[in-house]
């Protein structure tokens, strides 16, 4: 059972540099939850749980996100707009200022831990300005026992001050918020946001070196879950492409949603307790999982609510990105521990807007490592300014923002475990249909869930010619039968009725592959070169 929380003063963070405070350690996610509200910083909503506005940023800020340059990172992290390099004389003044700034003040401290196979704990001290800040972390990060709580020993510490403004002309920051990640002082220091997402991210990044470079193990931003039968399968995408609604199936038991890693074991972990979901347009018909989840105890962010404290789910007048955090023994059907093993199946989740990609195909070791790396997923018309039709967009191995080292590295471990583990890779598209967006239509979702079940229930048949056509562009292997799902469906080419057409979309796609592939190939070896569409457009 998670510890109950009292409240007492029983750390010092006197070796932080942090003086005189008044410190709320360990507190319980109701005294937080009503700590909030006293202190006009949080509503409670008709369902019970906590609203809060985030401030100023709604969202991350990839261009304010550094990591520290030292002898630890300086030769193996890949330095460029993702990992945008810190002086250690400058985090040091910085974390001077910081730690002043919460001196005498109300902080909230909890001792927490990411990493559910025990194996690969990492304990970490998470020090928040505000109280619902520290809640978040309570949902989010895994939940010591009273026992462990009496003999543990922090290994990482998060400090989140979002009040505190920098200097850039004196602190080295781009502007006056920053996430700063520091591997010799085991330090990620976040300040001038009040977004919550950035505690999270910080310590996914943080593992994302530590368990590869030291620990072998690949850290994957996915979403798991596992059969009756103890199979495990993993869901990439980006945002959009369906990974939550996918990966929650009540035939199968939730290992979590986000965030995990594959050991030399073969075993699948989750790095974190909870689930920090997406809540535009949410209703119950869509997602009664998450909408149900969403009570006391849980936080929602920026959204809008309505008469009687009700949530307008539809209103994105304060951000597009609005959210819910909550424990993740707030859904029912979950693996406990957050542990699976024997993983059989990987989907590479791409909602495609060109209307190009197969709905369903499988994947050889090669192109998995490819596909990986080029992280694919399309923009369509009205999602930012200026777009007014489909955009390829690409982010390298599902997770570029929080990746440090080079997306080789990830991929190449992804292939060997593959091939190791005799795991099939499937790249389904749960974009469009018979046409680009603005044509065409997005592909049914009882279409996906069919062919995710064919894939689970291992009714694709083998990989050979009278089961599966190779893809004449993409060079991919589609199904020609899937149980539940129309032939036609598994033939984009078939839907659209314009064979030129097709073919002159599907080009235009691949070169954007390769105009973006351009930046990996000299660290990258031949058999994920090959992995690509192999024919050209002219």
């Amino acid at each position: 059972m998670p510890i109950k929380n009292t409240g007492s003063n029983t750390v010092s963070l006197e070796s932080y540099g942090i003086k005189n405070a008044k410190i709320k350690y360990q507190l319980s996610p109701k005294q937080l939850h009503d700590i909030s509200i006293e202190k006009g910083l949080g509503v409670e909503v008709s369902s019970g749980a906590l609203a809060v506005n985030t401030g100023e940023f709604t969202g991350r800020s990839p261009k304010d996100r550094f990591i520290v340059k030292d002898n630890i990172t300086k030769d193996l992290v890949w330095w460029g707009d993702v990992n945008i390099p810190f002086e250690t004389d400058k985090f040091d003044k910085l974390y001077n200022k910081v730690v002043y700034y919460l001196s005498n003040k109300e902080v909230f401290v909890r001792d927490c831990y990411a990493c559910a196979d025990p194996n690969y704990r990492l304990n970490l001290r998470v020090i928040n300005e505000y109280p619902w800040s520290n809640q978040f972390a309570y949902n989010m990060f895994l939940r010591p026992t009273k026992e462990e709580i009496k003999r543990f020993k922090p290994e990482w510490t998060v400090i989140n001050a979002p009040g505190f403004i920098a200097n850039p002309d004196e602190d080295g920051t781009r502007q006056h918020n920053f996430a700063i990640l520091n591997f010799t002082k085991k330090i990620a220091l976040v300040g001038g946001t009040g977004y919550t997402g950035e505690i999270k991210k910080g310590i996914f990044s943080a593992l994302n070196f530590i368990l590869p470079v030291f620990k072998d193990t690949l850290p994957m931003h996915c979403s798991a879950n596992v059969g009756k039968e103890g199979d495990t399968a993993i869901f990439f995408g980006l945002s959009g492409t369906g990974k939550t609604t996918l990966s929650t199936d009540a035939n199968r038991s939730l290992i979590g949603d986000d965030e995990h890693g594959w050991t030399n074991d073969n075993n699948i972990f989750n790095f974190e307790g909870g689930c920090y979901a997406k809540v535009v347009n949410l209703t119950r018909n869509k997602e009664p999982e998450i909408y149900d989840a969403i009570k006391k105890g849980a936080i929602l962010e920026n959204v809008v609510l309505k008469d009687h404290a009700e949530v307008d789910f539809a209103d994105t007048s304060i951000t597009q990105n609005t959210r819910v955090s909550y424990p993740i023994h707030f859904i029912e059907n979950i693996q406990v521990p957050s542990v699976g093993f024997n993983p059989k199946n990987i989907f590479f989740l791409t909602a495609d807007a060109f209307g190009v990609i197969p709905p369903i195909s499988k994947l050889t070791p090669s192109q998995a490592a490819y596909h990986f790396i080029s992280g694919y997923t399309a923009k369509v018309a009205g999602t930012e300014a200026g777009v007014v039709e489909p955009q390829p967009s690409f982010s390298a191995c599902f997770g570029a923002p929080f990746m440090p080292l080079h997306p080789a590295k990830y991929a190449e471990m992804l292939s060997k475990k593959m091939i190791e583990a005799k795991v099939n890779v499937w790249l389904v598209n749960t974009g469009w249909t018979g046409g680009p967006y603005g044509i065409g239509k997005r592909i049914e979702l009882k279409y996906t869930r069919a062919m995710i079940n064919a894939v689970l229930n291992g009714d694709l048949g083998l990989y050979n010619y009278d089961d599966y056509h190779i893809h004449s562009v993409f060079g991919v292997a589609q199904p020609r039968i899937c149980p539940g799902v129309p032939t036609s469906v598994l033939s984009p080419r078939q839907t659209w009725n314009d064979d030129g057409a097709y073919y002159t979309m599907a080009f235009k796609l691949t070169n954007a592959f390769r105009k973006n592939f351009k930046k990996f190939e000299a660290h990258c070896n031949e058999e994920i070169r090959r992995g690509g569409p192999q024919r050209y457009a002219f």
